[in-house]
This record gives C-alpha cells, sequence and structure tokens, in this order.
C-alpha cells in the first residue's frame, strides 16, 4: 500500500466517482495520466460491468485509480409511501410514452459480488459511499495493499470511519452535487439540506480523526483547492468540474445544462432517487421535490425508466440534472487539460499565499 495518499498521483486532484455513466474509463484514465487520480463509479453496475470497466481502464493506464462502491441499505418497510408517490408521477410517464419502473430492484448494489472481484484482482485504492464498512471489509483490503476510502458528511461518521480502520476519509460539504453520501438517511429530514458547509465540515473533521482528508464538495478552481488544502485536507476531489469534459459519460443535455443561464440555482431534492441529491432545478424537481419519500433506492427504480425516456426525447425538464453549487464556473475542455489549469491556478494560489497576497 502507498505510505500515503498522495503517493497515489502528482497532484492533490481526485476526479470524483459519479455514478450513473459520468465516470467511466475515459474519463479516469485521461485524469491519471494527467497526473491527478481517477475514479471509476462502480454504482448502479453489475459486478461484472464493474469488472470489465476495470479492466477498460487499465488497458488505458498504468497509473493508480479509484473504484467507488455503494454500501447496501436496509430493505424498505413500508413502501405505501411509494405508492403514492407512484400515483403522483403517473402523469410523468404518460407524457413521456412510458412505464414507471419495479421498485422492488437490489438494495444491496452487488455489494458482496463486488468485494470479491476487488479481493480477487485488487486495484489501487476502493471507496465507499452510504455507509461504513465492517472493520473485516477494510482489514482485508488493508491486507492486499488496497487503500480504503469512506465518504462522511459529520464528524461522527468521520470517527466510525477511522475506527472501522478506513485509511482516509472523504469529507463531502452540502455544496457537492449528486447524492449526499449519509451512512443513515433520516426518513424524517426533508433532505434540503441542514448540512454543514465544507470548510466548516473539514475543520471538526480534523480535530475529530487522525486520518486523511479528501475535500469534497463546490469545488471548481485551483484556488480553492488550496483554499481545502489550508483548511487540513490532503487532496480535494472534484465532480462537476469534471462533467463538462469530452471524456465524461455524462448525456449532452445534462453538460450543456451546467453554464446553461436557464438554470440559475441547484436544490437538495429527494424527487428523482429518494435520497436527498443536489441537482440544478428544472420542472421535474420543482414539481415533485416536495412528495418525494425518503425511499432509496426505490424511487431511483421507480423513476428510471422516465429519466431515460426524457433523455431519449432530449428533454432535459425530466432528468436529474446533478451539480454541486459551483457548476456556473464549469469549463469545457478535455480532463488532461482540466487537471493541468487547476495545478497551475493552485500553484499560482499557493504563491500568492507565500507572498502574503489573497487566493
Amino acid at each position: 500500500m502507498p505510505t500515503a495518499l498522495t503517493d497515489l498521483c502528482r497532484y492533490p486532484i481526485v476526479q470524483a466517482p459519479m455514478a450513473g455513466g459520468g465516470s467511466g474509463p475515459e474519463l479516469a484514465a485521461a485524469v491519471c495520466e494527467a497526473g491527478g487520480l481517477g475514479f471509476l463509479a462502480a454504482g448502479y453496475k453489475t459486478a461484472d460491468g464493474m469488472y470489465q470497466e476495470i479492466k477498460r481502464l487499465r488497458a488505458l493506464t498504468g497509473r493508480p485509480f479509484g473504484v467507488n462502491l455503494f454500501m447496501p441499505q436496509p430493505p424498505l418497510a413500508d413502501t405505501s409511501a411509494v405508492e403514492v408517490y407512484r400515483e403522483q408521477l403517473a402523469g410523468e410517464a404518460a407524457w413521456y410514452d412510458t412505464e414507471l419502473g419495479d421498485i422492488n430492484g437490489s438494495s444491496d448494489d452487488g455489494y458482496e459480488a463486488k468485494l470479491a472481484i476487488l479481493r480477487d484482482d485488487p486495484v489501487p485504492l476502493v471507496s465507499f459511499t452510504f455507509g461504513c464498512p465492517t472493520r473485516a471489509v477494510l482489514t482485508a483490503f488493508a491486507e492486499l495493499g488496497t487503500y480504503t476510502v469512506v465518504t462522511v458528511t459529520t464528524a461522527a461518521e468521520a470517527q466510525d470511519a477511522q475506527q472501522a480502520g478506513a485509511d482516509a476519509v472523504c469529507v463531502q460539504g452540502v455544496e457537492a452535487g449528486g447524492h449526499q453520501g449519509t451512512h443513515r438517511d433520516d426518513p424524517h429530514a426533508d433532505g434540503t439540506g441542514s448540512g454543514l458547509g465544507l470548510l466548516a465540515l473539514i475543520g471538526q473533521v480534523r480535530e475529530a480523526v487522525r486520518i486523511p482528508v479528501i475535500a469534497a464538495g463546490g469545488l471548481m478552481r485551483g484556488a480553492q483547492i488550496a483554499a481545502v488544502l489550508a483548511a487540513g485536507a490532503s487532496m480535494a476531489q472534484l465532480g462537476t468540474a469534471f462533467l463538462a469534459t469530452p471524456e465524461s459519460g455524462a448525456n449532452p443535455l445534462h453538460k450543456q445544462a451546467l453554464t446553461n443561464p436557464l438554470y440559475t440555482h441547484t436544490e437538495l431534492t429527494r424527487a428523482f432517487s429518494g435520497r436527498p441529491a443536489r441537482g440544478l432545478v428544472n420542472r421535474f424537481l420543482r414539481e415533485h421535490g416536495p412528495y418525494a419519500p425518503a425511499a432509496y433506492p426505490a424511487v431511483h427504480y421507480l423513476t428510471s425508466p422516465v429519466r431515460k425516456a426524457a433523455a431519449k426525447a432530449g428533454d432535459a425538464q425530466g432528468l436529474n440534472l446533478w451539480a454541486g453549487q459551483g457548476h456556473r464556473l464549469a469549463r469545457e475542455m478535455p480532463a488532461g487539460q482540466l487537471v493541468a489549469v487547476l495545478a497551475a491556478e493552485l500553484d499560482a494560489a499557493r504563491a500568492a499565499l507565500g507572498a502574503g497576497g489573497a487566493l
């Protein structure tokens, strides 16, 4: 195993694992080759699908990379709220000429099968979202030389990760695009976001644990990376910044929406998946967000056919346009070039700090 998290790559820049197609082998390889740490998102993929992507990535780069897994979620005890939501979405299905999905899809995302593959054919780094693995799982990876990272949104979650044996934590501020990686989705919370901002959260986590911190949430420029490093993070993770690159597997409608003045802001919503996730505010989010139940991944499966049909119809108003609060700063350039630009901005910011200037 590398002696330090930062040994995995040249620059302290991590490309976030974005499930749903954004983070494929091409994007991860481009980031790795440019000196950052590229990630594959195994969420929503089969175990074999994950393995095929790992093989493709290895054919594109020999540099270290990461694979992100979703933790299993507890089975939904009561589906009545989801069935009420199904009735509300009937008009969406009719509009896009499709059917709503089966809510009885897997709640474990093939976790055990994916673990087995990653133990049999180890990768440099594995991260976990929506919970913390057992000590046995993390110990097994440590014995294989695989670095482990657990996504956290509170200091208490970071302490749990450290106690379980994680090598590092990815600290996710409320500014982050996509799903909030909370270890427990409180069904009594409305999901509109009372979480901590990234800088405040880094401070709390750094005082609570000794393991390294990767900072994530709204980061789009090198000066922002310098700020989180100065606050105590070892590396910075960027997702939305890489969505607009040509190597990203995001839908073209999604990429265009990031800088489209039509989309003025983001909100946390359960509308598309049943778990709080930050996205650009569009018609679907406005109309259905207030009524979506806390029922992940049942709602994800329920809305999946509608989202696919909206994409096929070229209608961004029916898509889950995940984006962080800094989305308007997205830059359309190749991923490798973006890493180089971010690194240069980081160097300039550090030099300004050293000279007594401002970021």
